[in-house]
C-alpha cells in the first residue's frame, strides 16, 4: 500500500481544529512538529535522553502531518481537508499560513523509520516503559517493565498524560483493587494497573482499532487474565463499581461522564483524569467538585495537567 503524507504549515492555535478534520478525513494519528520544543527546558528526573534536530522543524509556526492512504479519492479527500481548515477562519481561529504539502512516502519506510527515535523510558521510580525490539535488562529488582508496540496508530506511553496517569496509579492503586480504564488507547494504563497488583480492570474504549491494540499489548504483557478489554461509549453501560477509574482523554470528554464516574466509584475510591490543557483546568476541577468529588492533588507536567479526585467515605458523606 502507498502513503501520501499531508503536512499543513499553521499555528498552535489551530493545532486542535486541524488535527480533528485529519481524523475525519482518516488518518490515524497525527505528527506536531513545533519549534518550541527544542528550546522547552526539561527535568531528567528519570533519565530521558531528548535529541532533537532543529531540520525538522519549521522557523515559525508549526507543522500538522497526517497520513492518508494513495487510492481514487486521495485528490477528493486532500480539496475537502484544505477547504475546511481555510474554513476555520470564520470562527476566529488564526491558521497562519496554511501552506499544505503532499508528498509520497514508501510504507515500509513510514512503518520503521521512526522506530529509531523509540528507546526504552523510564518514566517513574518503578516504571520502564520499552519498545518490543529493544533488548533491555531491569536496572533494580522492583522495576516494572511495560512493553509496547504501538505500530502506527497509538503514541510510546511516553506523553505527558500517560506519564502523570501512570505516576497517579502508581500513587493510588493497591494490591486487590478494581480499576476502569476509559479511552484505554494501547492499553498501557491497564497494563500498568495489572502490574500494580490490581485484581481487575476494565478496559474501555469506543474505537475498535483500540480495542484491538489493546488486547494486543495485553497479551504481550502477560497479564491478560487480570484486564477485559471491550468497546464502550465512556461508562454508558457499565454497572460494576471500581476502587480507581482512570482516564486519559479531552478535557471535554471529561465533563460528559463525570456524574458516571462518581456513581460507579467506590466510596473512599478515585477518580484520575489527565489530557487536559490548563486552559480547561478550572472547568473540569469545578465539574468533578460539582459531581461530588474532592480535588486531592492537580499534577502539570509541560502544558498539560492531570487531577486526582476522591469520592467522599460513607462516613464523611454521612457527617
Amino acid at each position: 500500500m502507498r502513503w501520501s503524507e499531508i503536512s499543513i504549515h499553521t499555528t498552535n492555535e489551530a493545532i486542535e481544529p486541524i488535527s480533528n478534520i485529519l481524523h475525519e478525513a482518516g488518518a490515524s494519528g497525527v505528527v506536531i512538529e513545533d519549534p518550541r520544543e527544542l528550546t522547552k527546558e526539561r527535568i531528567d528526573k528519570f533519565g530521558e535522553i531528548y535529541q532533537l534536530d532543529p531540520e525538522d522543524y519549521p522557523d515559525t509556526g508549526v507543522l500538522v502531518k497526517a497520513y492518508l492512504s494513495v487510492n481514487s479519492f486521495l485528490a477528493e479527500t486532500v480539496d475537502g481537508i484544505k477547504t475546511a481548515v481555510s474554513n476555520l477562519v470564520a470562527f476566529d481561529i488564526d491558521i497562519g499560513e496554511n501552506k499544505v504539502e503532499i508528498s509520497e512516502v514508501n510504507e515500509e519506510e513510514w512503518a520503521t523509520a521512526w522506530k529509531k527515535y523509540y528507546n526504552p523510558v523510564k518514566i517513574s521510580s518503578t516504571f520502564t516503559i520499552v519498545p518490543t525490539w529493544e533488548d533491555y535488562e531491569p536496572v533494580s529488582s522492583d522495576e516494572l517493565i511495560i512493553e509496547l508496540d504501538p505500530g502506527m496508530a497509538f503514541g510510546t506511553g511516553t506523553h505527558p498524560t500517560t506519564v502523570m496517569c501512570i505516576q497517579a496509579l502508581e500513587r493510588t492503586v493497591k494490591k486487590g483493587d478494581r480499576v476502569i480504564d476509559v479511552g484505554t488507547g494501547s492499553g498501557v494504563l491497564s497494563i500498568a494497573a495489572a502490574l500494580l497488583e490490581a485484581s481487575h480492570i476494565r478496559a474501555l474504549d469506543l474505537d475498535d482499532v483500540a480495542v484491538t491494540a489493546a488486547r494486543q499489548n495485553i497479551e504481550l504483557n502477560n497479564v491478560a487474565e487480570k484486564i477485559t478489554v471491550s468497546q464502550g461509549n465512556l461508562l454508558n453501560e457499565q454497572t460494576e463499581k471500581a476502587e480507581v477509574i482512570v482516564a486519559n482523554i479531552l478535557a471535554e470528554v471529561i465533563l460528559l461522564f463525570a456524574d458516571d464516574a462518581f456513581k460507579l466509584v467506590e466510596p473512599g475510591g478515585t477518580f484520575i483524569t489527565s489530557g487536559i490543557i490548563q486552559a480547561k483546568k478550572q472547568l473540569v476541577k469545578d465539574k468533578l467538585t460539582e459531581s461530588g468529588f474532592s480535588i486531592e492533588e492537580v499534577v502539570t507536567m509541560e502544558d498539560w495537567v492531570a487531577i486526582i479526585a476522591k469520592k467522599p467515605s460513607e462516613s464523611l458523606r454521612g457527617s
